[in-house]
């Protein structure tokens, strides 16, 4: 069986969240594509809704939303997922097309990392205002 970890994005406070799932919440999440629209009740956070925005499989690679199926694929690439800029010394080069490996866009057991970004909020919290503890000496 499969474990996700998964990165859940607020757009409205630019604020994230890390979340391990496992057993039954994970199929919830199989064979949906980049983009989809997800109910945050299988997933067990009741009364939310998520979009899949992206992830990464178990050597890596991203997912880009363009590549269908699950498998990798390599791509001749000049920007977005998975392409820096730079070439292989670091340097901003213009005008630079590189070849890349990239998984594609659908979530399958081989995913470990999941990208979700909440599309209507639920009644739990998931952000929990730490405060630390300042010393005083």
């Amino acid at each position: 069986m499969a474990d996700f970890k998964l990165t859940i994005n607020d757009p409205k406070t630019g604020k994230s969240v890390k979340k391990d799932i496992t057993g039954g919440a994970v199929d919830a999440l199989l064979l949906r594509d980049v983009g989809d629209k997800v109910d945050g009740e299988p997933i067990g956070f009741a009364g939310y809704e998520f979009e899949l925005t992206g992830g990464s499989d178990s050597a890596g690679f991203p997912l880009k939303k363009s590549i269908r199926g699950s498998g990798r694929k390599t791509i001749f690439t000049y920007r977005g997922v998975g392409f820096s800029g730079r070439d292989r010394w670091g340097v901003m080069q213009r005008g630079l097309r590189v070849k890349k490996a990239v998984a594609g866009s659908k979530i399958t057991a081989q995913t470990t990392q999941v990208n979700l970004k909440i599309l209507k909020e639920g009644p739990q919290a998931l952000f929990t205002e730490e405060k630390k503890e300042e010393k005083k000496e």
